[in-house]
C-alpha cells in the first residue's frame, strides 16, 4: 500500500494542498480495472480539487493509497480519481472519521465490455464536463452533466460565479483549462469587444493535461498561432489574462518572465516552469513568446506560503504552464487544426505582444 507522506511528496502537496480533516490516516482504494493517474482529496465544499497526490506514478487496479490529514479540518471530504482511459470517479462528502477505507469504483453502467459503445463525455450539443458537479444520488451516478446555455442565453446576475481565461484557437473555438469549467452549470466568454457569448458545447476535455476546448456561439476574436519550433530554457515569455476578477482591473493583465525549466512540478514533462507572475483567474490564458506565438497554457502556481511554513524559505514566482506541444496534440485529437508559426528574428516588446494577444484572449464566466 502506498502512502502520502509530506516530506516525501513535499512539492506536489504544497503546490495545491488538500486540506485534510483528521490526524489518523485513511485509505483510498482503486476498485476499477484501470490504473488511476490522478487522485485529489479536499474538504467538502471547496471549489477546486487541489494538487494531484499521485506524484510517484499511477495507482494500479486494486491499489491502495494512504492519506494522513492535517489536524482539525473536519471529517467530510470530496475525492476525485482520474483513470488512465480518461474516466473520472467523484465521491462527495465521504466521512473519513467513520469510513477509514474509501473505495473508488465505477458505476455499473460504466463497466461495459470494450466492444460496447459508451455515451460520450461531451457529445455535440451535450453537457459540460463537471469534474466537481453537484452531489449525485445512487440512481444518478452515471448521469450526464448539466447542459450548457441555449443559443442566445444571457448571464444570470444572481448566479454564483467563478472565472478564468481562455484564448481563440479556431473560428468559434476557445481553449482553456479543464479546472476552469469544472462544476459549471453554464459558461460564457466575454470578448475583447465586451460581447458576452454563450458556450454551446464542450468539444473536448483532458483531465490529465487540464485542458478543455469550448465551442461558442459567435466570433470570439482572431485566432492565435502556436509556435512550431522548440522552446528553450531562459526564453522571455508573456502571460495575458484576467487574474483576481472583481479585485484587480476588470480588463486583462500582462506579466513577463522567463521559461525557468522545461519540466513542471515533480518533473512533469507536459509542463513548463515559468517565472512570469500569475494569480487565480490567469488559468487557461495564453503563454506567449516574444514574437507573440503561443508556447503554453497557464495552469497553476506554487503555493509559496505553504512551502514557507514547511521550509522557512519563500519561493519567488514559481508558476506552471501546459506546454504548447501538448495543447496542439489535444486540439488535433478533437478536430481542430491549430495555426502554426516559426518564431524567428528579433524579439518584440512585451507591449507589442500584449497588443497581439488582446483581441484573441477572452474572459470566461462560470455560473454554478
Amino acid at each position: 500500500m502506498r502512502s502520502f507522506a509530506l516530506p516525501a511528496a513535499l512539492a506536489l502537496a504544497l503546490a495545491a494542498p488538500a486540506a485534510f480533516a483528521q490526524s489518523e490516516p485513511f485509505r483510498v482504494v482503486n476498485r476499477t480495472p484501470e490504473a488511476a493517474v490522478a487522485l485529489h482529496a479536499v474538504r467538502s465544499g471547496r471549489q477546486d480539487w487541489g494538487g494531484n497526490l499521485l506524484n510517484r506514478g499511477p495507482l494500479g487496479p486494486g491499489g491502495q493509497f494512504a492519506l494522513r490529514p492535517a489536524e482539525g479540518a473536519g471529517c467530510a471530504f470530496d475525492l476525485r480519481m482520474v483513470l488512465r482511459d480518461g474516466q473520472e470517479i467523484v465521491r462527495r462528502n465521504a466521512d473519513i472519521c467513520a469510513e477509514r477505507t474509501v473505495v473508488m469504483a465505477l458505476p455499473p453502467q460504466a463497466l461495459l465490455p470494450p466492444q460496447a459503445a459508451r455515451p460520450p463525455v461531451a457529445a455535440p450539443g451535450g453537457g459540460l464536463p463537471g469534474a466537481k458537479p453537484p452531489a449525485l444520488g445512487p440512481s444518478e451516478a452515471g448521469a450526464r452533466p448539466a447542459p450548457p446555455p441555449a443559443a442566445g442565453a444571457r448571464p444570470n446576475p444572481q448566479a454564483r460565479v467563478a472565472s478564468g481565461t481562455g484564448f481563440v484557437v479556431a473560428p468559434e473555438r476557445v481553449l482553456t483549462n479543464q479546472h476552469v469549467i469544472e462544476g459549471c452549470s453554464r459558461l460564457f466568454v466575454r470578448t475583447a469587444e465586451n460581447r458576452m457569448l454563450p458556450v454551446v458545447e464542450v468539444q473536448g476535455h483532458d483531465a490529465v493535461r487540464d485542458l478543455a476546448l469550448l465551442r461558442v456561439q459567435g466570433n470570439p476574436g482572431p485566432v492565435l498561432a502556436f509556435r512550431a519550433n522548440p522552446v528553450r530554457r531562459g526564453e522571455g515569455v508573456v502571460t495575458y489574462g484576467f487574474p483576481l476578477a472583481g479585485l484587480l482591473s476588470s480588463g486583462p493583465t500582462l506579466t513577463t518572465g522567463e521559461v525557468s525549466a522545461l519540466a513542471g512540478l515533480g518533473d512533469n514533462q507536459q509542463q513548463f516552469q515559468i517565472s512570469a507572475p500569475v494569480q487565480q483567474g490567469n488559468s487557461g490564458g495564453p503563454l506567449l513568446d516574444r514574437q507573440g506565438h503561443v508556447i503554453g497554457v497557464v495552469v497553476s502556481k506554487l503555493n509559496a506560503a505553504r512551502i514557507a511554513q514547511r521550509t522557512g524559505d519563500i519561493p519567488q514566482n514559481v508558476n506552471f504552464a501546459v506546454k504548447g506541444t501538448e495543447a496542439v496534440a489535444f486540439l488535433r485529437r478533437h478536430g481542430v487544426t491549430p495555426v502554426m508559426r516559426e518564431s524567428q528574428g528579433a524579439e518584440r516588446s512585451a507591449a507589442e505582444v500584449g497588443e497581439q494577444a488582446h483581441p484573441s484572449t477572452v474572459f470566461i464566466r462560470c455560473e454554478r
